[in-house]
């Protein structure tokens, strides 16, 4: 039994990952980059809030009520006028099914006609309100399928997650208010209720309509607040719900940008082609201007082909020593100038014209060098 215990005399490390136990989204500190909100767009992911839109989409439906009731009015009395003689007429005769049909399809016809240009307004006031919320850009993305939606342990975690928690009490507590402002204007009115024994049909119908669109327009002013409200929350959670983690916003510029390693391997390969063409080149120089140890400047001067000098090559430090010990190979004159040295280095690419504000001292050094070829020194 000793033995046994003396096997697990050693302590033993058991590895665990605090990950597990940290916030998800903890590391994302980084606001969305542009690439990313656009990503997102192309998604169909945006903030909106439906609850504005209904909102506006309401109170555009009453205020024109409100407005237009006496026209709408007028317009059911005289589909009413139009119609109830008819029953009259036709209670005579047979009233067949062709009959009824025909009096159903004049009456709902007037009512479109009637209440179509209403519900056309509030249509275009929602659309309206979802434009200026995430502005206008068509994506058929959101409409298709997609598998993990079916995954059942996804959907459960959906069900009893912070959003759907927020959201049921959010309606509980709209759907209260509501109720509550509706009982307070009945509560208000309920005296009146007991004078419309005393009023005509019509006074009643005006009365009991106006009640109800003056109700409208407050509950309709009552969501709006819920709305703005609601679309503050989702505009700020879906700011953070796409924030970053600083290895994310790296990834997303190496993909844009490239690998910085990368691309500082492509510029050191290109810099080492564009030397290698530039000592091919050296051998044509008609002279070499150094500053004598730092900087190396190859002009070369050929009226037909151009018409000023042209910088061949240039280079500073290792590479200058280069170009000076290609040039006495090739037997190409080194003079020193230091001030011109330094000029063309900084201010000239290869394969560039001498500017004209070099000619003077360019021509002077290279007159010295035609001298000295003349001489028989050079």
């Amino acid at each position: 039994m000793t033995k046994q215990w003396e096997m697990f005399s050693e302590p033993v490390l058991i590895p665990y990952r605090l990950q597990f136990f940290a916030d998800e989204g903890a590391d994302k500190t980084e606001e969305a980059t542009p690439k990313k909100l656009q990503d997102a767009r192309k998604e169909g992911q945006v903030a909106k809030s439906q609850e504005i839109s209904t909102a506006f989409m309401l109170l555009a439906l009453f205020v024109m009520l409100k407005v237009f009731v006496g026209f709408i009015g007028k317009r059911f009395l005289k589909i009413f006028a139009e119609i109830y003689p008819l029953f009259s007429v036709y209670a005579r005769e047979d009233f067949t099914k062709n009959i009824a049909t025909a009096f159903l399809r004049k009456g709902l016809a007037e009512v479109l006609i009637t209440g179509l240009p209403l519900l056309v307004i509030a249509v275009a006031v929602a659309f309206a309100v979802n434009v200026v919320q995430v502005k206008w850009q068509v994506t058929t993305k959101p409409l298709k399928p997609k598998f993990d939606k079916f995954n059942p342990a996804k959907g459960i975690k959906r069900i009893f997650s912070k959003d759907k928690l927020f959201e049921l009490v959010k309606d509980i507590v709209k759907l209260s208010l509501i109720f509550y402002i509706a009982y307070s204007e009945l509560k208000k009115k309920a005296d009146a209720v007991v004078l419309l024994y005393d009023f005509s049909l019509n006074q009643a119908v005006a009365y009991i309509g106006d009640f109800i669109i003056n109700l409208g327009i407050k509950l309709s002013a009552f969501y709006l607040i819920i709305g703005v409200a609601d679309y503050i929350y989702r505009k700020i959670k879906f700011k953070k719900d796409l924030r970053m983690s600083k290895q994310e916003v790296k990834d997303e510029y190496k993909q844009q940008e490239g690998d910085p390693q990368v691309k500082g391997k492509i510029k050191s390969k290109m810099r080492e082609v564009s030397q290698r063409r530039m000592m091919q080149k050296l051998p044509e120089a008609d002279v070499v201007i150094t500053n004598p140890t730092h900087f190396a400047c190859a002009i070369k001067y050929d009226k037909e082909v151009a018409e000023a000098p042209v910088l061949i090559a240039k280079g500073a430090d290792y590479l200058a020593q280069k170009i000076k010990e290609a040039a006495k190979e090739n037997s190409i004159p080194i003079v020193e100038n230091k001030p011109l040295a330094r000029m063309l280095y900084y201010n000239v690419d290869p394969d560039a014209e001498i500017p004209r504000e070099l000619y003077q001292m360019v021509a002077e050094v290279l007159a010295y060098v035609y001298q000295l070829k003349h001489d028989g020194v050079a």
